[in-house]
């Protein structure tokens, strides 16, 4: 029973450690999907979703500047879905070249990405199929006014804190994105191709030197004036703490994980002190013929760290069995190994901590106590 309650404990604690890593990586994954090592975007930008846009022209000047390797653009959009039988959605569009070798969503193959060259051809998250009321691959809906045709199914792509991801070619993303003309084009013809007007969100950089990518982030923000130029490390930690810092879902996630750590503490806590008063008379009767306190807390400290590893390893395997069906509804529960050796010392931490407090009964009796009884 006391292992029944320190394996819930410890299961809680960690499952709650992994849901805010889980929620933070998530935060980035558009990111994580490049392999740019420099972000270019306007210079009022938050995080990933909340930017100003540029001109498609900048993409061409920034390929100009000394050490640039490949420059692309990354456009966002707002996707207003009508399924084949007429339900509603809300959604990104996020467009990309197809062609290019800087984003890559779900690592998808050469033959599979192509798909997206097609007029009106998108992908989206497998989490979200359900949410778009299609099935299979090859369904078509509407954005906007236009057409929309399912081309392949992604995974692990979609944030659990935005709203479902389309990702589509930079043609199509354009002629998504509401303005006067979209709602005047053919929905037969293929997309016109970008003009250097045409607003995108970002420019991603591969870098000559990608060691050097702090140095050609800012040569970047110094030769192209109203641009701001980010490595990747600083646009992860942007996007990042801009949703755990700035908004009220991090802070919620911490109140949880920082919950599940009490309760830890509390049901750790009972179960030792039960457990101590139970064989109170046999520390006892060790105190009476001269034991030291410093060998009782031992005794406990020991006894203690052998619950806690020994509950450990099931709240463990309980974790990735959660994961697993988290994971079917999008939720990603990330137990990273650094996770998982804080939880282990967080519940070496509380065991120990906990059998040191129910002790004190024990080292404050009088040893007279255990005999008079």
């Amino acid at each position: 029973m006391a292992l029944s309650g320190i394996v819930f404990a410890v299961t809680l604690l960690t499952v709650q450690v992994a849901l805010f890593s889980g929620f933070s990586n998530s935060t980035t994954l558009p990111i994580a999907e490049s392999s740019a090592d420099v972000w270019v975007a306007a210079p009022e930008m938050l995080y990933f979703e909340g930017t100003l846009p540029l001109e498609y022209g900048t993409v061409a000047k920034i390929r100009a500047v000394p050490g640039v390797a490949r420059a692309e653009a990354l456009s966002l959009g707002i996707a207003r879905w009508r399924s084949p039988h007429d339900e509603l959605a809300l959604g990104r569009i996020i467009g990309f070249d197809p062609g290019g070798k800087l984003f890559n969503p779900g690592n998808a193959a050469g033959a599979t990405l192509k798909l997206l060259r097609r007029p009106y051809a998108f992908a989206v998250d497998a989490t979200q199929l359900h949410i778009l009321d299609l099935q299979r691959v090859g369904q078509s809906g509407v954005i906007g006014t236009l057409p929309a045709h399912l081309a392949y199914v992604t995974r692990g792509t979609q944030p659990i804190v935005s709203a479902t991801f389309f990702y589509t070619s930079l043609e199509t993303a354009n002629a998504y994105t509401p303005s006067a003309l979209s709602f005047f084009s053919p929905p037969g013809s293929a997309p016109p191709p970008l003009e250097s007007t045409d607003p995108i969100m970002y420019v991603m950089v591969q870098a000559k030197n990608p060691a050097a990518s702090a140095q050609l982030a800012a040569a970047i923000q110094h030769s192209i004036p109203h641009v701001r130029a980010m490595t990747r490390a600083e646009m992860l930690a942007t996007t990042r703490d801009y949703w755990v810092k700035r908004t009220g879902i991090g802070f919620i996630l911490s109140l949880i994980a920082l919950m599940g750590a009490i309760v830890g503490v509390a049901v750790v806590g009972q179960i030792l002190y039960t457990s101590i008063n139970e064989h109170f008379h046999e520390y006892g009767t060790l105190k009476a013929i001269g034991v030291n306190d410093g060998y009782l807390y031992g005794v406990v400290a020991l006894q203690a760290s052998c619950m806690a590893v020994i509950g450990y390893v099931p709240s463990l395997a309980f974790t990735f069995a959660i994961r697993g069906i988290a994971a079917e509804r999008g939720v990603d529960i990330l137990i990273t190994p650094g996770g998982a050796l804080l939880v282990l010392a967080a519940a070496l931490l509380i065991c120990i901590s906990a059998g040191m407090v129910a002790m004190q009964r024990v080292v404050r009796a009088d040893p007279a106590l255990v005999f008079r009884a």
